[in-house]
């Protein structure tokens, strides 16, 4: 298309211009003033001059129109899957899609964004948008999203947009939902202890009543209780284990729900052992009585009750008792009234001399089929008429004695099972290092695992579960040649803390374990176990989906999956009869806090662009796309306005200047003349 236009090319400033021809004027009234003739043409003359000075053409130009832009931006968010929400998208973008074929002067910018790991962040996308559309030539901007959005989007002057800004409002806003809110919840628990949890329950639909709550702790049996909707109500669960426990909980669904991924929710609650109490009994003094203890009492964390029993009661030497300065070994108190609130209760190298009656070798036992952890550590008198095994203990015990006895030198080995198993795995490349043993009890293993073992293959050390509870058997006193470093000793203290810790039941250390975490997106699961096989793996996603897949050992007793971690919540997992959960990204995401659609979401922005918000509904009803003058108005009930911008592209362009310099200069002379005449008269 042409056009023409005035152009002007000041020769001067145009400040100078503008302030001759002023003077002038000012003059000339001057001159009107006092009555003076030629005022006229004077200061007709001082107006061509200025308007010479200001040098005027006229310029045709032949322009080429330029399109305008629309940006669209889809919100593709977690929560944009649930119902229709993402077809709804998808269909504002067939929309646009089909707008821009139709009009040849509109083009189409379309970016997707919104996903993160702390809720919906839709302003990076909005601005990726906009960067790519020239603001003078911007149609106006489209949001297809539930308006569930947490970053707080900019209003339309500090993003520089003189345009409009519409929201299509995906999903039903009159919809229900109810959510499971925890408002606090502790940090750290005491293993064994409950700790205490503030929710809440918010149902728009049903504000009032009751609804069913179950609390998970690692993924065992629930603890269910009921409570009130609507209120802060506090509820308990017991923490189970040392470190990360997830606590998981679940309110029962409401009528008519969007999802129940908001149902539920997780806390990290970071079990810690209050101070361990373990019991030691020596038998007899030995060189291995000093590594036990100080071994024990390294553990800041452990609160050791030691006794050595000195003088058993069949010595006869004549002492009186009353010059004896011996305490008396509190027989009663330990092994009847306190016994439960030990954590771990050691034997070594005790033989029977009546001290213990058959009652508390059968407290301990019942001890240990409760719950309780205990260690005997054998010496030569666990092979003769002496031997604990020949007492109600046996019935807890993972090994029985043959009665043989070596006294050869031999350097313990890792069984094959041992290989495998948790407790002793680690020290496996390190065993060519081990200093010897010179003296083992033989035994017989009943049950358990014998996880070290003699060149000749007799059990050395064997961890059994009986009953709630666990027992190991240590079938040597020559353990504290490598806590000595005697020919460069071994792993003295690594082991059996390791076997302490299992056997107060540490979950690191369990035989049998599914644990998993999420590493950089990436679902990491761990199936350790003693068998050959494993059955599947069954894996639930947040919003419910699941998988089913088959693990890869890699030879050590440990089978491993990696796959991404394709959703955010909390992630449940079986094998078997084993089964965890994990947080993939937070344990709470943000996007699933309320999934109820939000109007208000882009509020700031739509209402000072001048644009609208449109609730397009379960039925996907979409407002009318028009394209309207720059001035009017850009949003009504049932349609959204896309602004006509009517910019150009000059590609030649003529100018014809207004003030050819001899014409001026003429028309000056001819005026200053006829001023001079008229003033001669």
């Amino acid at each position: 298309m042409d056009a023409v236009t005035l152009a002007f090319s000041p020769l001067i400033p145009p400040v100078l211009s503008y302030g001759l021809g002023a003077l002038a004027l000012a003059v000339a009234g001057f001159a009107l003033v006092r009555g003076l003739k030629g005022w006229l043409w004077r200061a007709l003359a001082a107006l061509v001059l200025t308007g010479a000075l200001l040098n005027p053409a006229l310029v045709q130009e032949t322009r080429e129109p330029l399109s305008d832009v629309a940006v669209l931006i889809s919100d593709d968010s977690a929560s944009m899957q649930i119902g229709t929400r993402s077809d709804a998208a998808n269909q504002v973008a067939e929309a646009m899609r089909a707008l821009a074929e139709r009009d040849p002067l509109l083009d189409l910018i379309e970016v997707s964004g919104g996903t993160s790991e702390d809720g919906t962040r839709l302003s990076r996308a909005l601005q990726q948008g906009l960067s790519q559309a020239p603001r003078n030539r911007l149609a106006g901007v489209i949001i297809a999203s539930d308006g569930q959005v947490h970053d707080t989007p900019p209003n339309a002057d500090e993003l520089g947009l003189d345009a409009p800004v519409h929201h299509f409002l995906t999903g039903d806003p009159d919809a229900r939902d109810r959510r499971l809110i925890v408002s606090q919840a502790p940090r750290y628990g005491l293993v064994g202890d409950p700790v205490s949890f503030t929710l809440r329950i918010e149902d728009e639909g049903a504000a009032t009543g009751t609804a069913m709550v179950n609390l998970y702790v690692d993924g065992g049996d629930p603890i269910s209780a009921r409570v009130q909707i609507g209120q802060d109500v506090t509820v308990q669960a017991e923490i189970a284990n040392r470190g990360p426990n997830v606590v998981e909980i679940e309110v029962e669904p409401g009528p008519g729900e969007l999802s129940l991924i908001n149902n539920r929710a997780a806390v990290n609650v970071t079990g810690v052992r209050d101070r361990l109490r373990v019991l030691l009994v020596t038998g007899e003094p030995h060189n291995g009585a000093r590594a036990w203890r100080n071994l024990l009492k390294s553990d800041p964390s452990v609160d050791l009750v030691h006794f050595t029993i000195l003088r058993p009661l069949d010595k006869d030497d004549s002492v009186p008792p009353n010059e004896l300065a011996l305490i008396a070994f509190p027989v009663f108190e330990l092994f009847q009234l306190s016994l439960q609130e030990f954590d771990l209760v050691i034997f070594d190298r005790y033989r029977r001399r009546g001290i213990l009656r058959p009652l508390y070798f059968d407290n301990i036992a019942n001890y240990v089929e409760n719950g309780g952890a205990l260690l005997v550590t054998t010496g030569p008198p666990f092979a003769g008429p002496e031997s604990v095994a020949r007492s109600p203990l046996a019935s807890v015990l993972p090994a029985v004695p043959t009665g043989q006895i070596s006294e050869e030198r031999f350097v313990p080995q890792i069984s094959d099972i041992g290989q495998r198993h948790p407790v002793t795995r680690p020290m496996l490349t390190g065993q060519g290092e081990w200093g010897p043993w010179f003296r083992s009890i033989g035994a017989r293993a009943l049950s358990g695992e014998t996880v070290l073992q003699a060149p000749n293959g007799d059990p050395l050390l064997t961890l059994s579960r009986e009953g709630q509870g666990r027992a190991a058997i240590l079938l040597s006193d020559q353990a504290w040649l490598w806590a000595r470093g005697y020919e460069g000793g071994g792993p003295h203290d690594e082991l059996f803390r390791r076997v302490a810790h299992w056997l107060m039941g540490e979950p690191e250390l369990d035989e049998e374990r599914l644990s998993a975490r999420v590493v950089n997106g990436e679902l990491e699961v761990t199936r350790n176990t003693l068998s050959g096989d494993v059955p599947d793996l069954e894996i639930e996603w947040p919003s419910g989906a699941r998988d089913t897949i088959a693990m890869t050992s890699n030879g050590f007793g440990d089978y491993i999956e990696r796959l991404p971690a394709r959703e955010q919540g909390l992630v449940r997992l079986r094998s078997g009869e084993l089964t965890t959960v994990t947080a993939s990204g937070p344990l709470n995401p943000l996007e699933y806090r309320d999934l109820r659609p939000d109007p208000e979401g882009f509020a700031m922005l739509v209402d000072s662009s001048g644009g609208g918000v449109f609730a397009l509904g379960d039925a996907i009803d979409l407002p009318d796309l028009r394209r309207t003058n720059e001035r009017a108005r850009q949003a009504g009930i049932n349609w959204a306005g896309l602004k006509r911008n009517t910019a150009y592209r000059v590609t030649d362009a003529q100018s014809t200047p207004l003030a050819p310099g001899l014409l001026i200069a003429l028309l000056i002379l001819g005026l200053f003349a006829l001023a001079w005449r008229r003033e001669g008269d």
